[in-house]
């Protein structure tokens, strides 16, 4: 199954639904980073979650950055996302493994802590970056967009998520629902939606059973209640280049580029996101420093 979002609105207009099958999209990240299962099911239910927020916040192009850390044993767990499905992310230490909790399930509560917070910052097609953040509900992910979702931006919400992991640390199953109450709701549906999630399998289960975002949804409102607005592609993707992170050094002290030109005589650079590896030898680093030195002249 490819991963793909899907958007629907409820025909009487009283909710806001998103559905979101992600396999690949965290397989790639635990195959980039080499993940185990407990920092994979910690990294792959914020990249689900920021996913399906970036798709709603109604902007073409609209970016947002999301940080988790819970001073947990995963450490700080960030995620890009933009409003097109293009997402990346990493964690603070990738090599975490849990004994199981009581529900024999991934332990992400324990994995991420929950002395900590959940960031939020946007960036809108003007450019302007706004950051909100609250305390985690939990560290389960979940529980804690959708305390966000209420805290920050008054948005009545439930958001679940989940990762499946198997023994060799390969992702089974991934993937997630974001329901929004929307103006008008009547409390009798609003009770309704909350015993249908209540009472339907875990979404685990489901996602297992290849059950599509549109199925997942059905269950959730029922068959027939559901308009479907759009169906988007998803995935993993980094925007890092060579040129990016030179201009990132052009941006360091000129006193300490010569000092790593003197002691070392070249530079290399990892990206946190993808991993991947870029050098600059002793020609470009003093390309770089000659920028650096014009620039701090202006």
């Amino acid at each position: 199954m490819k991963d793909y979002l899907v958007k629907a609105i409820t025909n009487d207009g009283m909710f806001r639904a998103y559905a979101v099958n992600a396999q690949q999209m965290v397989a790639d990240a635990q195959s980039k980073h080499d993940t185990w299962s407990a920092s994979s099911a910690a990294l792959g239910r914020t990249m689900i979650g920021s996913t399906m927020l970036a798709s709603s916040v109604d902007k073409n192009g609209a970016a947002i950055t999301v940080k988790v850390n819970g001073g947990g044993p995963v450490g700080q767990i960030v995620v890009d996302a933009d409003s097109k499905g293009n997402v990346k992310g990493y964690v603070g230490d990738s090599h975490v493994h849990l004994p199981l909790n009581q529900f024999h399930k991934i332990d992400v509560a324990k994995a991420v802590g929950n002395g900590g917070i959940l960031e939020v910052t946007k960036v809108l097609g003007n450019g302007d970056p706004y950051t909100s953040s609250v305390p985690l509900a939990s560290g389960e992910i979940g529980d804690d967009f959708t305390f966000y979702l209420a805290q920050s931006e008054q948005i009545p919400s439930a958001v679940g998520v989940s990762v499946f992991v198997n023994d060799d640390n390969s992702i089974g199953a991934a993937g997630g629902y974001l329901v929004q109450v929307l103006p008008g709701a009547s409390d009798e549906a609003i009770d309704k939606l909350t015993q249908r999630i209540k009472e339907m399998p875990m979404l685990s289960e489901l996602l297992l059973k290849n059950q599509l975002p549109e199925e997942i949804l059905n269950l959730l409102f029922g068959e027939g209640n559901l308009k479907f607005l759009t169906t988007e592609p998803v995935r993993f993707y980094c925007n890092c280049s060579k040129e990016k992170f030179w201009n990132d050094l052009v941006g360091i002290p000129v006193s300490q580029l010569q000092e790593i030109l003197t002691e070392d005589g070249k530079i290399d650079v990892t990206c946190n996101f993808c991993q991947s590896k870029y050098h600059y030898d002793a020609d470009e680093l003093k390309q770089i420093i000659s920028e650096a030195s014009a620039n701090s002249n202006k």
